[in-house]
């Protein structure tokens, strides 16, 4: 099997785990001077600074991001993650000193293990010190620790979830990464649109979220919906974009997701799609449909890689 295509350099990422409590964080540690952009999308997203990095603010540039369990709670983890990179004089330029900016989007895993189980400051400290370059580890750890899909059922009828990731080139050399959280609602689907991870039936086959739902007579349990669910994506390129500029790589990308859920975007997730450039440069049309076109494949399979065996 051929390895996976390693980050651009100058990126880490480092996950604290907590298996016991089912829950956990991941970080992404950016050159200095990466431009960021995000693509917000679903009914319930929990995030921190994202709207700092949106196209219309004066600041352009992201010094890590962050992606957590423990839902609102988990955010807590990135005042861990600012110590840790003012410590190291890793931030945005101010007068008055450097702040560090540090977008944040968190999934729901509070009903997955222990609920008072949350990243807080000292396990976002903890993310940061194991934060490495290279391939990060994926499958069931830091952020996707408690993360599940198809959960139409019921989580005891869902499929474990995690951490995915896959990257690729573009025919100019410049590296996309994906890094993802899948903690959907709905099912991670195939190439061909079959289930990849459905919902478990009674004979133990991978049920289809869409026909169960679209069958149904009545509402289904809302308690057990109101679970939340969310994809989070991280993006990594060297490719030279600008902050409005990763914006739209960050909308193009959202698209991979929805190749690779189904249902998607829908009331009951959150999902959000960051993206971090270093590249130097200007891009053309030709790079911006490139690299967008590349950020939405990678992406589709790196939710897929999230429910793969590691």
């Amino acid at each position: 099997m051929t390895a996976p295509v390693p980050p651009p350099d100058g990126f880490e990422t480092g996950h604290w785990t907590d298996a016991e409590g089912m829950t956990g964080c991941t970080v992404v540690l950016a050159p200095a001077g990466a431009r960021a952009g995000v693509d917000v999308r679903g009914g319930g997203p929990g995030t921190r600074e994202t709207d700092v990095i949106a196209p219309l603010a004066g600041t352009s540039d992201a010094t890590a991001v962050l992606l957590t369990g423990g839902s609102a709670f988990g955010l807590a983890a990135a005042d861990g993650v600012v110590s840790w990179l003012e410590e190291r004089d890793r931030g945005h330029w101010t007068p008055a000193g450097l702040v560090p900016i540090v977008p944040a989007a968190v999934i729901y895993d509070l009903a997955e293990g222990d609920p008072k189980a949350r990243p807080g400051p000292a396990e976002g400290r903890a993310a940061c010190d194991a934060a490495e370059p290279g391939v990060p580890a994926r499958g069931p750890v830091g952020a996707g620790t408690g993360a599940a899909v198809g959960k139409i059922r019921g989580r005891d009828h869902g499929v474990r979830a995690g951490i995915g990731y896959a990257a690729a080139r573009s025919g100019r050399g410049e590296t996309v990464a994906a890094l993802v959280v899948v903690n959907a609602f709905g099912d991670v689907i195939t190439e061909e649109g079959t289930p990849l991870a459905g919902p478990r039936m009674e004979d133990g086959s991978a049920g289809r979220t869409a026909r169960i739902l679209g069958s149904m007579e009545a509402p289904p349990d809302w308690t057990s919906l109101a679970d939340r669910n969310t994809t989070l994506v991280c993006l990594m390129t060297d490719a030279p974009l600008a902050k409005v500029e990763c914006t739209r790589i960050a909308r193009m990308a959202s698209g991979g997701v929805a190749r690779a859920v189904d249902p998607v975007f829908s009331d009951v997730d959150g999902d959000v799609v960051f993206c971090l450039a270093s590249g130097e440069g200007t891009a053309d049309r030709f790079t911006m449909l490139s690299i967008g076109t590349i950020a939405a494949t990678v992406t589709a399979a790196a939710m897929r890689d999230a429910v793969g065996d590691h």
